[in-house]
């Protein structure tokens, strides 16, 4: 009897013992938000279709503001420090902000690129960016996919507690980004062929081409710190009239003046090429509209791409 009653006790100290082995640590975060800052407004939009209500998202860089040339502001210093986690692009997209990025790592913050888990095949790296990757991800929907998966992952690192929760909006997410992937490839479908061509301010749209089947040409490389001059203007103006392109496109983030030289550089040859539209690339439109979001952006830029060109 006694040998059996101290044989169900241990059995019982083993069973309670396994329950608490498997019960998660509780988090230093229970009862409060995640504070998370973003660099780009299309990264606080991701980071708040994955963290849903467990996160409050400080996003620093707002509508028409490039990313390339940008410069934190006091207050900007403020949010990284008061961030329990930061989200930035990189493939040095945030430009000088990198190496500020990298020191906050080391200090023990979780950092993350959302670009880290991207397979380098999968990457693209013109040649005039000099062995340097383009960092333009958001243009191609099924790598902005791959980058949901790396935030709710670092969310459910830093939040434990909370990992079905992460998991769940981002696959939710996902299966909204295909969407958005089947859209893109239905609407470039009904430009005709020959027209599929995307000329703009700077090669923002590296990515988007290649997955969705245009070929594309800037102005400016894939960084707007490379000032374009007369020399460029001439030649993209002379491409313009060769393959009879019937519309070229302005961005929210570049100034629209150097388009508008490469129209009249057109009308000055003879060709008649008008704007079709404003592109959102390296920032999207005004929180409270559709072009506020990701999904609403992409949406914006193909919707105004096929009109223009069809």
């Amino acid at each position: 009897m006694r040998r059996g009653t101290m044989t169900l006790a241990l059995l019982a100290i083993l069973a309670l013992s396994a329950g608490c082995a498997r019960a998660p640590a509780p988090s230093p975060l229970t009862g409060r938000a995640v504070r998370v800052t973003a660099t780009t407004g299309m990264i606080a939009d991701l980071v708040r279709n994955v963290g849903g209500e467990r996160v409050a998202v400080a996003g620093l860089m707002g509508p028409g503001v490039d990313p390339h040339l940008y410069k934190p502001s006091a207050s900007d210093v403020e949010k990284l420090e008061s961030a329990d986690i930061i989200f930035y692009n990189g493939l040095e997209l945030e430009g000088r902000m990198t190496d500020v990025f990298v020191k906050i790592a080391r200090g023990g913050k979780p950092t993350i690129a959302v670009s880290e888990d991207i397979d380098p095949e999968l990457l693209r790296e013109p040649i005039e960016f000099e062995g340097k990757y383009d960092p333009h991800i958001w243009f191609d929907v099924t790598l902005w996919q791959r980058a949901a998966r790396t935030v709710a992952r670092e969310l459910a690192a830093l939040d434990p507690g909370s990992k079905a929760v992460y998991e769940r909006n981002a696959e939710a997410y996902v299966r909204q980004l295909d969407e958005l992937h089947r859209y893109v490839q239905e609407q470039i479908a009904t430009i005709p062929a020959p027209s599929r061509v995307l000329v703009t301010a700077h090669d923002a749209f590296g990515y988007f081409g290649r997955r969705y089947g245009m070929e594309v040409r800037g102005l400016q490389g894939t960084s707007t710190a490379t000032e374009a001059g007369a020399r460029d203007v001439r030649t993209l103006a002379q491409f313009l009239c060769e393959r009879r392109i019937r519309a070229i496109f302005v961005e929210s983030s570049v100034p629209h003046s150097t388009i508008r030289a490469v129209q009249e550089a057109a009308r000055a040859r003879g060709c008649s090429v008008a704007i079709g539209g404003e592109l959102f690339s390296d920032a999207m439109g005004s929180e409270g509209t559709p072009e506020g979001t990701y999904l609403g952006m992409v949406r914006h830029n193909v919707d105004t791409i096929a009109r223009a060109l069809r």
